[in-house]
């Protein structure tokens, strides 16, 4: 089971257009039986992370579109 901040980490330089982008890309990335798990939360899957990440702030407009990680709410334990 990979932590969320692994996704963080791996938006770190690059933005997403879409939500359905970034799914994508964990995806791609991670496999699509991974399953991750946060400080609070576990068992989700890519979507499901997507909308704890998004729902806890993390992401922020990326510069000309899209979206990205807000680097500085990344917790670092």
């Amino acid at each position: 089971m990979a932590h969320g901040h692994d996704v963080l980490h791996m938006m770190e330089g690059n933005s997403y257009a879409t939500r359905e982008e970034l799914v994508k890309a964990i995806i791609e990335r991670f496999g699509t039986e991974e399953r991750f798990h946060t400080c609070s939360m576990s068992g989700m899957d890519a979507e499901q992370l997507v909308d704890f990440l998004e729902n806890k702030g993390k992401f922020m407009p990326a510069q000309g579109s899209g979206f990205t990680v807000d680097e500085s709410k990344i917790c670092n334990h």
